[in-house]
C-alpha cells in the first residue's frame, strides 16, 4: 500500500518543480548517521536516474563506517568546502531536506543560508513534532527511518524498477541503522517488505551489515571496554544505565568520529534496565543520546530538560554543562521520570 503522505497530486506537482529546477541540492543533518547519508545518496541517485543532477550536501563528516559507500565521495562537506556550499544554497532552485525536521539541525553557522535560501524546500523526514517551513512536506513520525520513505517516495512515483544494487543499498543503510537492526519498535511489517524488495533486487544484506558493524579498531574496543568497566552507572533499582566519556578520556583511546556509535545501546541491553543514557564531551558542548525499551518516551526527557527530541525509543540532547554537572542534572530528574513513566 502506497503511503498516504505522497498523493498523487502533490507529488504531481513536485515533478514539474523539480523538472524546472537548474539546480537541486540535498541537505541532511550535522552529525550525519546512516540514515542521514543513506537516505540522501539513494535520492540522488534516484533523481540521477529521472535525469535530475543534484548535490548532496552534509554539515559535516560522515563516520567511517560508512566509507565504503557508492557516492559517498561526491558529497560536499560544509566543514571543508563552505564557500561551495553557500554558494549551492545561494543559487539552488530546489532543496531537499532529508532526516530533519528544523532547519538548525545542520548547525547554527550553516543553517543560517539554508534558511536565507531562497530555494524550494522539500521536507522528508520521520521525526516528531516538525517545524512548518517546507513548501512540499512528507513527514511520517511512524516510519522507522527517512531511507523507508525515499523507497515510499519512489514507489508512490511508480518508480521500483529504477531502484538498482546501489540505491538499495543505501536504502538498506538506512532502514538497518535507524532501526536498530529492525529491533526498534518502529519496525513495521512494511519495513521488513521494503527489505523484501530490496533483497530481490541482488542486495547482500551481509555484506551490508558486515561493512557498518564488523569494522572495529583495537584503539575502539579499548575505548568500549574502558566506557563499560569504568564509566557504567545503575540507577533506579536498576532500570536506568548511564554511560559517559569526557574529551579528555576519548582523546586517550585515539577516538575517530564514528567510534562511540552505538555504545548507548550497551547500556539499554543490561538486564533490568529500561532506558540507557549515554553523556559524551564534544568540542564545544555535551551532547546526550537516549534509548528505552517498550512505550517509555525518553523524547520528552530530552526535550525538557536537555533541549533535545527525537523518537519515543530514541532521542538525543544537548547540553552546555560539564558531563558531571549533566550526570547529575539527570539524576536529579530521571527519579520522577522513571516513577511515571516505568
Amino acid at each position: 500500500m502506497i503511503n498516504p503522505i505522497f498523493d498523487k497530486e502533490t507529488l504531481s506537482n513536485l515533478e514539474q518543480t523539480l523538472k524546472e529546477a537548474n539546480n537541486i541540492v540535498i541537505i541532511s543533518h550535522k552529525s550525519p548517521d546512516g540514515d542521514a547519508v543513506g537516505s540522501s545518496i539513494a535520492l540522488q541517485q534516484y533523481l540521477e536516474k529521472k535525469g535530475l543532477v543534484s548535490s548532496v550536501i552534509l554539515p559535516d563528516k560522515a563516520p567511517s563506517f560508512l566509507n565504503w559507500m557508492n557516492g559517498i565521495d561526491d558529497i560536499i562537506i560544509f566543514d571543508k568546502q563552505r564557500k561551495e556550499v553557500i554558494d549551492k544554497l545561494y543559487h539552488a532552485d530546489v532543496i531537499f531536506t532529508l532526516d530533519f525536521n528544523d532547519q538548525l539541525r545542520v548547525g547554527n553557522d550553516m543553517g543560517k543560508y539554508l534558511i536565507n535560501s531562497p530555494a524550494i524546500k522539500i521536507m522528508i523526514d520521520h521525526h516528531q513534532a516538525p517545524k512548518d517551513y517546507a513548501n512540499y512536506m512528507f513527514s511520517d513520525v511512524k516510519s522507522c527511518s527517512t531511507a523507508q520513505l525515499i523507497y515510499e517516495y519512489i514507489e508512490a512515483n511508480d518508480d521500483i524498477e529504477l531502484i538498482d544494487i546501489p540505491i538499495a543499498e543505501s536504502i538498506y543503510t538506512g532502514i538497518v541503522t535507524d532501526s536498530g537492526s529492525f529491533r526498534f519498535s518502529s519496525t513495521t511489517p512494511k519495513t521488513h517488505e521494503i527489505a523484501s524488495k530490496l533483497l530481490e533486487k541482488g542486495l547482500d544484506q551481509s555484506l551490508i551489515h558486515e561493512s557498518i558493524y564488523d569494522v572495529n579498531t583495537q584503539d575502539r574496543l579499548n575505548l568500549l571496554g574502558y566506557t563499560l568497566n569504568e564509566k557504567l552507572e545503575i540507577l533506579e533499582g536498576g532500570t536506568v544505565a548511564i554511560i559517559s566519556l569526557t574529551r579528555d578520556e576519548m582523546l586517550k583511546f585515539n577516538t575517530q568520529k564514528g567510534y562511540t556509535e552505538g555504545f548507548v545501546n550497551y547500556a539499554l541491553s543490561i538486564l533490568g534496565v529500561q532506558i540507557g543514557i549515554f553523556v559524551k564531551e564534544d568540542e564545544h558542548l555535551v551532547k546526550l543520546s537516549f534509548r528505552s525499551k517498550r512505550d517509555i518516551p525518553v523524547n520528552e526527557f530530552a526535550k525538557t530538560f536537555f533541549e533535545g527530541g527525537g523518537h519515543i525509543n530514541a532521542a538525543g540532547g544537548r547540553s552546555d554543562l560539564s558531563v558531571l554537572e549533566t550526570i547529575d542534572k539527570i539524576k536529579n530528574h530521571i527519579g520522577i521520570f522513571v516513577k511515571d513513566n516505568v
